[in-house]
Parts: C-alpha cells; structure tokens; sequence
C-alpha cells in the first residue's frame, strides 16, 4: 500500500533535508511539506506545500481531511537556545502543538507519527558520560522539559489509545542543506560557514564543551528507519536514544584547520555554555542499535569532509 506523508516544519534543519529523502523514496507527490512559513516560490517544484501553524487547529483539520496522510512527521519546535528567550511560547508551541497533531491523528486514522526528542531531555544529576537510555532526567531548559513532558505522552497515547507513535533523541545536528536555527549545538554547523567565508569562527561555547553530535544524513536515516521499522521492533514508546560521535569546539576547529590553512577559532562563551554543561557528553544508544538495528555511519573525519565539500560546491554555484 503507498504511504501518503506529511511533515510539519518541514522548513527547519531536520525537515529540510528529511523531504528531499522521503521525496526520493516515495515519490515528490506523495510526501506534503508545511511549515508555518508562506511557500517559497522557488521550490514548489519540488512538491506539495502547504503553510500551517500547529496551532491553528482547523488549519490542521482541513489539511489533514485534504490529503488524508497515513504517516506524520511532526518536526514543529521551538529549539533550544530560543525558547530560553521566550519560554512561555516555546512552551505553548512544543506542547500544545504537539497534543493538536496527536489529537489529529487519532481523529483521522493515521498509521504512525514520528516525534522526535532531544538530549536536552537529560539534566545536571543525568550521568553525562555514556548516558544510558533510562537514568535521571531532570531537564533546565524549557525546551528540555518539553521535551521529557512530550515523551511522556507519546508513551501515554501508545497505552491508552494506540496511536503508534516513534521517537528519537537526536543530539546534536549537523547538515548542510539548512542554517543553523537557534539550537545550543548549532556552532557546529555555523562553523563550517564561517571557516569557509572568513576562515576564523568565535564559539559561543567553551573550548572543551563535549557534547554528543550526529551528522544530518544519519539523523534521518534514523529518522526514517524507526518510523519504518515493523511495530513488534519499537518497544519503547518514549524515545530512543541514539548517538553519532562526541565532540567540543577544539576538536572540530583542528579537524578543518587540517583542511582549511589558516583557520583560526577564539572563544566567547555566552548563556549556551550553561545549557551544554547540564547536557550528557557521550550517549549509549545500545537500546536502539538491538531493537531496530540501529548503526550510524559518519564519524568526525568523515562528517568534517562531507561538510566542506558539500558547501564548498554550493558556494560556487
């Protein structure tokens, strides 16, 4: 049977580039795009759009009545750093925005929905070095506890009316396809830009701040790999955790100076620095890899060269 897709925020970093890979598998008509944002003239080609906020509740009545989607993607979030600035509606958009399109799934028979997590789900009691898939989780940041909230209910409509629900936590993303959009880990994809354009990037975070980092291509294979995985293999219902390399900004800034000569980084720690240090540094995701099979495919080297060639070849175009 074909699947009909729909993914909400499909402008934002992991939406960006999980169209352009549903859209190679399935087909460009059967996946629909909406975000919040008007459509972008430019790349109506590429397949269906729609503008939707997940908080206009007949907005999503009306689209989902119109195309019917059987599989959901709901990426709609205010990220971290962010919703720090405004707290209440990051709130009101991670949750209530989320319960609108859970609701809508279960009104409209939809198959399955992903919903993705975070590793800002953990907090400063959290173990931070392998953190394993069930420990303390005592979130600091809005983002993070709603997050957590989220996976709660994701496991609680699994239980009490059987909406099959998929989650990971992503850690942090880097791609190409999309700027950075307000996340604590997004210096790793600004300094790719910034080594290419000037060759010199200030960090907002400190210079050993290790986090658990994830390069964009294995994110959505993850991404769609659970969404598809048979029903019998996803035996959690919160949220896996799943992991690509750690990392902090010294490590990645030597890994391009050996690419890029002359590349220089300085460091000027602003409020992010206090959400990275509540957050874990590695991740054990043993739980995912035996369940669905889970394997990533980038290591740091790898993730380094792939950046720089893929926005090396977007710049001269």
């Amino acid at each position: 049977m074909s699947e009909t897709i729909l993914i909400i925020g499909s402008e934002g970093q992991v939406g960006t580039d999980l169209q352009y890979r549903l859209r190679e598998i399935y087909g460009k008509n059967n996946v629909i795009s909406s975000d919040i944002r008007p459509a972008d003239p430019a790349k109506l080609d590429r397949g269906p759009y729609e503008q939707l906020d997940v908080l206009d509740h007949s907005r999503i009545a009306e689209l989902f009545s119109k195309h019917k989607p059987t599989v959901i993607y709901h990426l709609a979030a205010m990220l971290s750093a962010t919703a720090e600035q405004h707290p209440k509606k990051g709130w009101e958009l991670n949750m209530d925005g989320t319960f609108s399109i859970f609701d809508a799934c279960l009104e409209h028979g939809v198959k399955r929905i992903f919903w993705p997590s975070s590793i800002a789900v953990f907090g400063p009691t959290t173990p931070r070095v392998n953190t394993p898939q069930h420990c303390v989780m005592d979130p600091g940041t809005i983002y993070g506890i709603s997050k957590l909230a989220g996976e709660r209910y994701c496991e609680y409509y699994f239980k009490r009316y059987g909406l099959d629900v998929r989650s990971v936590r992503y850690p942090g993303l880097i791609g190409w396809k999309a700027l950075p959009g307000g996340g604590t880990t997004d210096y790793a994809v600004d300094i790719f830009h910034q080594a290419l354009k000037t060759k010199a990037y200030t960090s907002f975070l400190k210079a050993d701040a290790m986090l658990p980092m994830m390069y964009m291509d294995d994110a959505i294979k993850a991404t769609i790999n659970i969404t598809e995985a048979p029903a019998e293999q996803v035996k959690l219902r919160s949220s896996y955790n799943i992991a690509g390399c750690s990392f902090d900004p010294q490590t990645i800034a030597s890994a391009i100076a050996k690419r890029i000569d002359g590349f220089t980084i300085d460091y000027a720690p602003d409020h992010r620095q206090k959400i990275a240090e509540s957050w874990p540094q590695s991740i054990d995701d043993t739980v995912a890899r035996e369940d669905w099979g889970w394997n990533p495919d980038f290591d740091l080297d790898k993730m380094v060269d792939e950046m720089l060639m893929r926005l090396s070849a977007t710049a001269s175009q």
